[in-house]
């Protein structure tokens, strides 16, 4: 294989993974910590896109867009669990169809309101060459943006006061509340973070999609995918591994046999996956590490 081709396979890769890895992040936080399916994480990612698509039509430069769609959304959510999810913080049940009520008012209150269809933001026409091929800088900036967020994410659990509470939190409520920790306000900024990280998913990909009020339907399903194979056990390890496992199997599918096919074989491969790692990948990797902690202290 050529240096060109290989370079070509890791851009198709890299490209498939920010997708997955944005998409999921925002979703993966809320499960872990809330224990709550946000059946509206499609609709937030749409509501960023849209926020980014109307700034920019009002002349604030893309990047501001983007940061101001992502702080919108996250304000947006956290008004959400204030109003809505914290009615329903013990019937995970009643939140999840919450959530999707909430996302049917979304999609379809945008469509009344701004019309099938907005004006797309138009896309940097940054290149790359590299082997004979050239490539879309934008695309390669999601992937560094879409590791930029998760280094961020894991900053913020482990070395930030609040993350560490958080992470309390996830692992086992009661405790954390029994040390005083307020969980009421952690899940409430918890969803606010996922919900804008839902909003920087959509920015980002606003000048590479259609904005149409249901767009959050292409990112929805291989959100979910990524989280269910990635485990709500810890947000970064699961969604870090679900979208880098997911990925070596999509892009040589979907380079080879076409898109669709692609899809396919990200469907069965979460089956097979999930077949074997219920848990998923963060949850086999937890039981991992306290099987070895418990053999250590029996040997001790």
């Amino acid at each position: 294989m050529t240096l060109g081709f290989m370079g070509n396979l890791f851009y198709q890769y890299a490209d498939n993974m920010a997708f997955l890895l944005l998409a999921a992040l925002g979703l993966i936080i809320i499960l872990g910590v809330l224990d709550i399916i946000n059946l509206a994480h499609g609709e937030m990612i749409m509501m960023g896109a849209y926020v980014t698509t109307i700034t920019y039509q009002l002349g604030l430069p893309l990047g501001l867009c983007i940061v101001v769609s992502a702080v919108a959304v996250g304000l947006f959510g956290l008004v959400v669990e204030r109003l809505v999810i914290r009615r329903f913080s013990n019937d995970k049940l009643g939140a999840m169809v919450a959530t999707w009520g909430i996302s049917l008012i979304l999609s379809q209150g945008t469509l009344i309101i701004f019309g099938p269809s907005m004006a797309p933001v138009p896309l940097p026409q940054w290149k790359l060459s590299f082997g004979g091929y050239s490539y879309s800088g934008y695309r390669i900036f999601l992937f560094v943006m879409a590791l930029t967020v998760l280094a961020g994410l894991w900053t913020y659990l482990y070395k930030i006061r609040i993350g560490v509470f958080t992470r309390a939190t996830m692992q086992k409520q009661e405790m954390a509340q029994s040390l005083g920790i307020d969980t009421r306000r952690i899940e409430s900024l918890t969803f606010a973070i996922g919900t804008g990280l839902a909003g920087l998913t959509g920015a980002l990909y606003a000048p590479t999609t259609t904005i149409v009020p249901l767009m959050g339907t292409t990112f929805t399903g291989m959100a979910f995918i990524t989280v269910v194979v990635g485990g709500g056990a810890n947000p970064i390890i699961g969604a870090l591994g679900s979208s880098a496992v997911l990925s070596c199997i999509v892009t040589p599918l979907s380079s080879t046999l076409g898109t669709f096919m692609g899809r396919i074989g990200l469907l069965i491969s979460a089956l097979v996956i999930i077949r074997f790692l219920p848990t998923g990948i963060s949850g086999f990797l937890r039981d991992l590490r306290r099987r070895k902690t418990d053999d250590n202290i029996s040997d001790s």
